[in-house]
Order: C-alpha cells, then structure tokens, then sequence
C-alpha cells in the first residue's frame, strides 16, 4: 500500500466542500496511485454513506462501488471523502442542499455554483487535487466557472452511469473535475471506457495526451452565446480569451445558433419529466426513514415525500408530474423533444463548418447567496450550459480571467465523441495563459 499524502481538512469545514470524509482510505498501484480524489454524494460508494444530500436518503449505505469508483480504486486512488451537492443534483449553487450550503473559496459570502459545488470547492480550496461530479444542465461546468477550475462534462455515454443515483437519465453525465487541464484529463483517462452495465455505453476508451497546437483549428462562436442575460464584463474576458487562441493560429468564425432560443425550455421540461419517473422510487418503503403503516398508503406516501424531500425537489417532481400527466404529455414533453430534436440539428450544422465552439460558461460571474430565490431567475443562470446536455456533446469550462476577484470560465464545446479535441483547446489555452 501506499501512504495517502496528508490533507488538512479545516477543523469547521469552512467551505462545507464534503458531506463526509474517510479517515483510512486504501489506495495502491496504478495512475492515480495515492492521489487524493474526491466523491460527489450521488454516486454510489461500497460501505460508505451515499444521500444526494437529501434528507430521504439519510444513513443510506451502498452496498456496491458505482463503475467509476471501481475504477479509482484500481489505479490506487485514495477516495478521502463525498462531496455536497443541490440535492439530487437540481440546482446551480448547492444552496440546495438539504446538510447546508457550501462556500466558494473565492469569496466565502458567494455561492460556488452547483450542483457539483462540493467538488469544486474542495478542489478550489485546495482540499483535493481532483474530484468527481456529474452535469445534468452544467453541473460540472458550472461550479468549474463559478470557482476557477476546469470541469468536462464528456461525450453522453463515454463515462458509465452505473452506479449514479439517477436525476435524468437522458442527460446526466459523470465527468472529472481538477485545477487543471492536464489532470482533467488524467482523470479522464481512468473513468472512462465501456461499461456492460451501463446500456447507454459507448465502446470508446480514452487515452489522450493533451496537443497546444491548435494553428488551423476553427472555432465558432455563436452570437447567442453573448445574448441578453450575458455580463458585458464576462463577455468581455471571455472574448480576451478567444482573441488568445486566435492569436495561437485557430481560425475564429461567428456563427448563429437559433435554438437557443429553446433550449432553456426543452431542457427544464426534459429534466423534471425525468425527475418525477426517476424519484417516484423512494417511497418511505425501499429507501429512508419507514413510512407509517398505520396510514393509507397514500398518506404515507405524501408524509414521508414531504418530509424527505426540500422544497426544489418537491417542485420539479411536480413540473414533471404535470407535465407527463393526461392531456399535457403531448402540450409539453413531446414539444419539449422536438425543441431537443432542433438543438441537435443546429450543432450538427455548426460541426460541419467549425471544431468547435467558444463562448461564456456561464452569463455571470459567481453571485451572493439568497440572491436569485426566484426559481426563474435561477434557472436562467443555466442557458449557456444546457445545449450540450439536450445534444450529448463533449464540453469543458477552463478558468480565463476574473471579474475583480470573481473567476470567469471560458466554455468549449465539441462534436460527439471528439472529447479529446475538446481537451488540445482548453489545453492550449492554459498554456498559452501561463505563458
């Protein structure tokens, strides 16, 4: 075995980055022999707490490995803790989570973006070199941007679910997360490869070293990635950035992006018709505290989902509900569908003529906690990032500058299955940045 490397974890836990740490975790031989790595709460961990930070899941112990921490393991990472979350995942800022918010290292009075804001805070607070989480809308990318690390969220079906306590199923993906682009993608290389358990597995390994020669590279940014809602200063560094890479030698070409204009719509209503199918399973029976059965079955049933679950899990179960019932299914889903049927289009349009395509990851930098508690406006936040989710496409957020103190990600986004293109960009603009 090999000694773990010592980790200071603040006696306060002043980012409240981990739901719970493992004081003895076993590493050994292999790419990640001894490295430290931490576990968003949704994936399943043999033997050890695993709650989505949810109060329905509470004590709730896995009694298997999800793949990719089957996979940690054999390359003798030490897993050292699970990381907090917006509760199963629905949120931009863990503010949702029901054990507390987690803090952004950057400015401890601002929100470190969600739903994986435990594991970019760990990693941001320099608790962990790398870490797991999972994008549903930007979960990844979002909390990367937010606190000044790079996030990928792969190609849908490059990294096995197996083992993910499911959100929605259609758009989730696990992906790495790390100060850097070079870990990123060392990380990547360990978690990802085809999984029998996993029916949406694509048979494609990934073993990458990362290429700065981007001359000839064109990269596309489409005008709605700088709408309305984008912070002038953030469209300002991010356009430094592109500028950056042009000066590199890539080919620079704006372009329109029209389903923009849905995407927002086709993807709440998508997630939410996911969420209630998906969560209708904890039920006080198979999961969480025993209903009483005493009451109806239905009553119970109400009691405990009441109680177990926090107020945005209530609320999109219900949207989804509603949406997926008698007489809506065809007004909402399956126009929310062919909304997803267009996004896919404009990208596949958009590859034929570029690489890949740059903007913001996210339309501001990280803001104050309480601030957006209007769900709408929360919800906005997510317009930049859901695109790739709705169309399965490779993206990654790399920090590109500040806003004052405040970080700014920089977005790239690739065709389906090129992941590793994705990663030569944001490479090589970190490198040509530390130049």
């Amino acid at each position: 075995m090999i000694p773990v490397p010592s980790i200071e974890f603040h006696p306060d836990d002043r980012y409240f980055a981990f739901l719970r740490t493992v004081s003895t975790p076993e590493c050994g031989q292999g790419r990640l022999a001894g490295i430290p790595v931490a576990v968003k709460d949704n994936i399943s961990t043999a033997g050890i707490e695993t709650t989505c930070a949810s109060r329905i899941l509470a004590g709730y112990i896995p009694p298997y490995d999800a793949t990719v921490v089957e996979h940690l393991r054999r390359e003798g990472a030490a897993i050292v803790g699970k990381t907090n979350m917006d509760e199963f995942g629905m949120g931009t800022t863990t503010e949702n989570s029901a054990f507390g918010p987690t803090k952004n290292p950057a400015d401890t009075s601002r929100v470190p973006g969600g739903s994986s804001g435990g594991s970019a805070a760990a990693i941001a607070g320099g608790l962990v070199p790398m870490a797991l989480g999972t994008d549903t809308g930007g979960s990844i990318r979002c909390p990367a941007a937010f606190c000044g690390i790079v996030g990928l969220k792969p190609t849908y079906g490059r990294v096995s679910r197996y083992g993910l306590i499911a959100y929605a199923n259609s758009l989730e993906q696990i992906g790495p997360m790390a100060g850097n682009v070079t870990d990123v993608n060392r990380l990547m290389e360990v978690i990802a490869g085809y999984d029998s358990r996993d029916s949406t597995s694509l048979n494609q390994a990934y073993l990458h070293t990362p290429d700065p020669e981007i001359r000839g590279v064109k990269i596309g940014v489409p005008e709605e990635f700088f709408g309305e809602g984008v912070d002038p200063r953030v469209a300002s560094v991010v356009w430094d950035a592109i500028s950056m890479l042009e000066r590199k030698g890539a080919e620079i070409v704006t372009c329109r992006m029209p389903s923009m204009a849905y995407a927002l719509a086709a993807y709440y209503v998508t997630c939410t018709c996911e969420a209630s199918s998906n969560l209708a399973r904890f039920d006080g029976v198979r999961y969480g505290d025993p209903a009483d059965t005493r009451k109806t079955w239905h009553e119970s049933f109400q009691e405990r989902r009441r109680e177990g679950f926090g107020e945005e899990v209530r609320r999109r179960i219900m949207l989804g509900t509603f949406a997926l019932s008698s007489g809506y299914y065809g007004k909402y889903y399956a126009k929310a569908q062919a909304a997803r049927h267009h996004v896919r289009a404009d990208f596949a349009r958009l590859f034929r003529d570029v690489d890949v395509l740059a903007g913001p990851t996210m339309p501001t930098v990280a803001f104050r906690f309480g601030e957006k508690s209007d769900p709408l406006s929360m919800y906005l936040s997510d317009i930049l990032t859901v695109p790739a989710n709705l169309a399965g496409v490779p993206a990654i957020s790399v920090p590109c500058g500040k806003v004052g103190n405040l970080p700014v990600g920089l977005q790239i986004t690739g065709r389906w299955r090129e992941d590793e293109r994705v990663v030569d960009v944001a490479y090589a603009y970190e490198q040509g940045r530390s130049a």
